[in-house]
């Protein structure tokens, strides 16, 4: 594997892919490493990461997966811990994006904009409920499963009430999210 090519490749695809805040990108591995764990042991295997990769439509050689994840789990482990795991994340982000800081200005504003670019799937600066629900079933959320549901999530947010979620609305939505620190 090319590592420069493909680091060029993966900063201009995932402008969007990390966000700056350390608290919401603590909260977004905790979640990743849950959704990821699908057994719930504590654990995730290369066998689990490779199944997740795949869902999100990033499919992965999986004797390179397991060479990478191998190097990051303990001894006498059968698994990626969280702290393995982040230490992975961290290792990755280091070699693709450059590390912290290194494709936007980390602002709360430039946070929110990569997130909101993260269910803007089309790019037409709304977030419609098939745009949503798509990212919440590559997530393998259960609220994914109905887009009545996911049109009731719209909806709450929805300010002007034209079906939709603009980025103004997205902002004021985040703004009431409590992240723990």
């Amino acid at each position: 594997m090319e590592i420069n090519n493909e680091k060029k490749k993966l900063s201009r695809q995932s402008s969007s892919f990390r966000l700056r805040s350390p608290s919401l990108n603590a909260l977004r591995l905790h979640r990743l490493f849950d959704l990821f764990d699908k057994n719930n042991d504590g654990f995730i295997t290369v066998e689990e990461l490779s199944q997740a990769l795949s869902r999100l439509g990033l499919d992965a050689d999986f004797s390179d997966l397991k060479s990478t994840v191998d190097s990051f789990i303990k001894p006498d482990k059968t698994g990626l811990r969280f702290d393995d795991f982040a230490a992975l994340h961290k290792t990755l982000d280091e070699s693709f994006f450059g590390g912290e800081g290194s494709c936007c200005d980390g602002s709360p504003e430039s946070d929110l904009e990569e997130a909101f670019n993260v269910f803007d799937e089309d790019g037409d600066g709304f977030i419609s409920a098939v745009e949503l629900q798509k990212v919440l079933k590559k997530l393998g959320l259960p609220e994914a499963g109905e887009i009545e549901q996911v049109e009731k999530m719209i909806v709450s947010v929805d300010s002007n009430h034209d079906g939709r979620v603009d980025f103004f609305e997205f902002k004021n939505m985040m703004q009431t999210v409590v992240v723990p620190s």
